[in-house]
Parts: C-alpha cells; structure tokens; sequence
C-alpha cells in the first residue's frame, strides 16, 4: 500500500506543465513581490513595482539590470530616472514580472540551478528562431512560447 501511495504522490508531483520550486510558491517571488492573491499582484503593478524588484531579479540571476532593462525596453535615462524614483511604471512593472514569471519557470525547469537557468535563457534556441528564450520574452505572445517550451522540455517532449 505503501508503494501505491507514494506512487501516486509521484505521478501527481510530475503532473501540470512546471515543477512548482520552492523557493517560488508565489508569482513574482524573485522579485522580492509577496503577494500571494492576484488582486493584491495587480495592486502592485498598477502602483509600479519598487525599482528594488528589477534589482533583485538582476541580483538573483546574476545577470546585469541593464541587460534586463533593454529586455523591458526600457532605455538608459529612462532608467536611471526610475532609479531614482524607486518605481518602475505600470507598463514596465508588468513586463518585468513576465520576465520574471519565465526566469521562474526555467529555474523550476533547471530544479533551482541558477547557472544553468541563466545558460539555457541566454543561449539562443533553434525553436525560437535561434533567439534567446529571455530577448523572445519581450513581448506576451514570446513569453508563452518560451514557458510552452520549457512544459515541453520538462515533459520530454523533443522541441
């Protein structure tokens, strides 16, 4: 009985398109966001997300607010002036927590491996047009084609 039940826990664990992390049982939870309705979420962004958000994203990749910047379209004295504001605009703030979203979704894929979570969103993939799943993300449309392909990695499914 004991197999059957653990069987069952792991067929529904590898159930859904992503592996939940645990470090992320919230979306927007590298950004250092806590919350955990989507009212409150659209709350926040409709307020602007802190510019501390876009710094903790970068921190936790390890990659350059800069680089993230360009991925938002957000242009250099642009956002400096959001730097020194402490808040990103409407707009921004919901393009940031999409990228967001898909950094989530690689480091699940990745099972909480930064490094290669950040190797697989900067290299450029042959399903995306030889783009960068984190440049294809700029827009709504490239952001789910990149978590719809990282359902079908985690699925086995050859993309």
């Amino acid at each position: 009985m004991d197999q059957v039940a653990s069987a069952r826990i792991s067929r529904a664990e590898r159930q859904g398109p992503r592996r939940r992390n645990a470090r992320f049982r919230t979306r927007g939870a590298s950004l250092g966001l806590t919350a955990t309705r989507t009212d409150d979420l659209v709350r926040q962004i409709v307020r602007g997300l802190p510019f501390k958000a876009l710094e903790s994203l970068a921190a936790l990749s390890g990659l350059p607010v800069n680089l993230f910047a360009s991925v938002l379209g957000i242009p250099e004295r642009t956002l400096a002036r959001r730097k020194a504001a402490g808040r990103l605009a409407p707009d921004e703030s919901e393009r940031l927590l999409r990228v967001s979203t898909v950094f989530e979704n690689a480091l699940e894929l990745f099972e909480g491996d930064v490094a290669g979570a950040v190797t697989w969103l900067t290299s450029p993939k042959k399903a995306l047009g030889h783009q960068t799943p984190l440049a294809y993300s700029r827009t709504e449309l490239g952001a789910r084609e990149v978590e719809n392909l990282i359902g079908r990695l985690e699925h086995g499914v050859f993309s």
